[in-house]
């Protein structure tokens, strides 16, 4: 359960304002207030209802070509079609949302609506990473041993398109369970892993998630690359 950083049962001690402005932080009753001013939530709905609809309608594109044209329908393609997918679902799944708190100034559909934002951005982001990973692999690949596509070039790009959504789920279920947990992060009007929280539990997570999610996937490609410009 997400819970307010301030204590709450102190608050015949402190000033009643105070212990307000924490009861209101809680999700709980699904009120979460944004820390921006108007303004501020004015320019963040502007630059999210952009980057919503642009996203979409240029996911939207790709996925078209691709089913249209069979001269597209290449493995290397398999995988950009994935991170478009990734892509697609945080723009159909996710931002709605985060655009309709900036526009009102509060998060809207409560604590429960709240982890399921977390929970899916974080999915379909770490996708999307490590798809561009196993497409770094595989252009180096391609670039060293040129060879022509053919049945088993599809077989590994659709292992790799697999491991991408499995590996994701392996990191981004965990906060459901325990090992840390999604809550609202920044203004108020977004949600995401718990990046504040000191305890050993939440430091543990973000430390495996930044080494397993970004280092670990792109260590082989940037290795591959520096070896290529050395030789």
């Amino acid at each position: 359960m997400i819970v307010s950083n301030v204590n709450l049962s102190g608050c015949a001690e402190v000033n009643s304002a105070v212990c307000a402005g924490a009861g209101e932080g809680h999700l709980g009753g699904g009120s979460y207030r944004t820390t921006l001013t108007p303004t501020g939530n004015l320019v963040v709905a502007v630059c999210l209802g952009f980057i919503g609809t642009f996203g979409l309608l240029n996911n939207l594109l790709v996925l078209v070509l691709f089913c249209r044209y069979k001269m597209l329908r290449s493995p290397i393609n398999l995988l950009l079609v994935n991170i478009s997918i990734s892509d697609l679902l945080v723009c159909v799944l996710g931002t709605p949302f985060s655009f309709a708190a900036s526009t009102q100034g509060r998060w809207l559909i409560g604590e429960g609506g709240c982890v399921w934002y977390g929970f899916a951005n974080s999915l379909f982001g770490i996708v999307s990473l490590i798809s561009l990973a196993v497409l770094s692999y595989e252009r180096y690949s391609t670039m060293m041993a040129p060879t022509e596509a053919d049945s088993s070039n599809y077989r590994k790009i659709s292992m790799g398109i697999t491991l991408s959504w499995v590996y994701s789920l392996i990191w981004t279920v965990p906060p459901l369970f325990g090992w840390s947990h999604y809550g609202p992060e920044g203004p108020g009007t977004t949600c995401s892993v718990d990046w504040k929280a000191r305890t050993a539990n939440n430091i543990s997570y973000i430390i495996c998630l930044f080494v397993f999610c970004l280092i670990v996937p792109f260590l082989p490609p940037f290795l591959q690359f520096s070896f290529f410009l050395l030789w």
